[in-house]
């Protein structure tokens, strides 16, 4: 079958980062026919053939061994060499993947919740990007006969063992690596003098961040280790997360928290108070701070990005959400010569296109075209550092304008698309049940560049959007007070929960 008849069949499609599905569809066949699928893409590339090796890592979710394997084992049937690189940040894995022109997939759900699971699939050179998906699509897999069993299992004798760290090959040199890459680019001392908690949870990321900033010079307390898969979506933060930071930040007199989604290429900071910072912020000051010449970001983010972008003589671009469309945005500014150019994401995660000179000392950062969660948190961190300022004051400076964000869960994408398409037949009777014409003024904009994006008399944006990942509907409110905004998104919330 072609892939694309994998996925009517399975529900295992592409979303916004790669192919995702609940575990129960996820079968070791389907992982196996969409490698499959992916190498014979690459094969067409120039990018694959017999003896090269792939390498393949996952995050720390229960259905992550077994999909590695299945991958591992589609590598093998066609005729390359399977690395297995443990379980590591997405960002680490295309570190070390991208220097040595290696393909690479990492086996991760991302924020999601435990019953789904993914694939994330990238070229030697970078991500795969939209075009790819198509073409991939259209790749026809044929598999082998008796290598499944009747529930699309790989058979019990099958070569290819679980991964775990006995077999992780590359595991600790790649940390090594990654770890590497920011001590040199910012110094043994930068972050000395902090007190930092690291939020660990179920991060895959959780242990090398707290090796980067040790050798960064800061104080560091493990927190909230966990050993059971949560969720953590740094874009609708859960409310017990909010609860503990402040905990945490007050019993510990903490500078600051850090933590990550769970395939670790997405932040999330807190500042002094236990405060969470958004992504998008943290992303604009930290394209700041490290002096960019132009700026992609997706439309959902702050608008806070155009002034600085006024100040500071930016070009800036914004995209459909979703890092490949960020990643062809800042390919395009590249080779017109806007650099350096960065990108960054709502959800905090930072993307860079080329090298990058640090702003005060000696020596420039290599570019890394994917998601990165270590990054941003430290230049949020220097940045505020190195101004004297405690987070929170810090942050209030760099941006006037308020982001928040939450998402309905388990309402399928078809009901989202139906709500939004109601919504746009008739605008005025829809926003007066969400509460939005007494308390924002009139619709003087839309915008549908990725989802249904409106902007009122009073400056307030409300953004809605089916995710691309999950069974949810995405919701993004912005306004000039953070008041204002969880006022907003409680209305819209309630409005479309009914």
């Amino acid at each position: 079958m072609k892939i694309s008849e994998w996925m009517n069949r399975s529900g295992v499609k592409f979303g916004t980062s790669g192919a995702r599905g609940l575990v129960a569809a996820m079968t070791d066949e389907v992982c196996f026919a969409y490698t499959v699928g992916f190498l014979q893409h690459l094969e067409r590339q120039g990018e694959f053939k017999p003896g090269q090796p792939i390498t393949i890592a996952g995050d720390l979710r229960p259905s992550s061994p077994r999909m590695m394997r299945a991958c591992m084992a589609a590598v093998e049937y066609m005729g390359g060499k399977p690395v297995c690189a443990g379980f590591v940040p997405t960002p680490a894995l295309c570190h070390h993947s991208y220097s040595r022109a290696m393909a690479s997939i990492m086996v991760t759900g991302s924020h999601i919740p435990d019953d789904r699971n993914g694939l994330k699939f990238n070229r030697a050179q970078g991500e795969f990007l939209k075009p790819d998906e198509i073409a991939m699509r259209e790749e026809d897999v044929t598999l082998p006969d008796g290598l499944f069993d009747g529930q699309g299992m790989l058979a019990q004798d099958h070569a290819i063992p679980l991964p775990d760290q006995a077999c992780s090959q590359l595991q600790p040199e790649l940390l090594r690596q990654y770890v590497q890459r920011y001590e040199d680019f910012f110094g043994s001392s930068a972050l000395k003098g902090l007190h930092i908690g690291v939020y660990q949870h179920s991060a895959v990321g959780r242990d090398v961040l707290k090796v980067v900033l040790e050798r960064l010079g800061a104080q560091v307390m493990p927190l909230g280790r966990s050993e059971r898969f949560i969720p953590v979506d740094t874009e609708a933060v859960r409310p017990e997360d909010v609860t503990l930071a402040r905990q945490w930040a007050t019993e510990h007199g903490l500078d600051a928290i850090v933590t990550t989604d769970g395939d670790s290429d997405r932040p999330l900071l807190a500042d002094e108070q236990g405060n969470w910072i958004r992504g998008d912020v943290l992303g604009l000051v930290s394209a700041g701070w490290l002096g960019a010449g132009a700026v992609v970001t997706p439309i959902s983010s702050n608008t806070g990005l155009e002034e600085m972008a006024r100040q500071q003589g930016l070009q800036t671009r914004r995209t459909r959400i979703g890092s490949p469309f960020v990643i062809e945005a800042m390919t395009e500014l590249t080779k017109a010569g806007q650099g350096p150019v960065v990108g960054y994401e709502a959800n905090g995660g930072f993307l860079t296109a080329e090298a990058l000179p640090h702003p005060t000392r000696d020596g420039s950062l290599a570019p890394l075209p994917t998601r990165d969660a270590v990054l941003p948190l430290l230049c949020g961190l220097m940045a505020a550092h190195e101004n004297k300022l405690p987070l929170s004051a810090y942050f209030k400076k760099a941006c006037q304008r308020v982001t928040v964000s939450d998402r309905i869960q388990n309402k399928p994408r078809e009901e989202s698309l139906g709500l939004i398409q109601a919504l746009r037949a008739e605008p005025a009777g829809h926003l007066e049940k969400m509460g939005l014409t007494a308390q924002c003024g009139a619709l003087v904009d839309t915008n549908e560049l990725d989802g249904h994006r409106m902007t009122f008399s009073s400056g307030d944006v409300v953004h809605l959007r089916p995710s691309g990942n999950a069974p949810e509907l995405r919701i993004y409110i912005e306004s000039d007070s953070a008041q204002k905004a969880e006022q907003l998104l409680a209305n819209v919330l309630k409005a479309l929960s009914q």
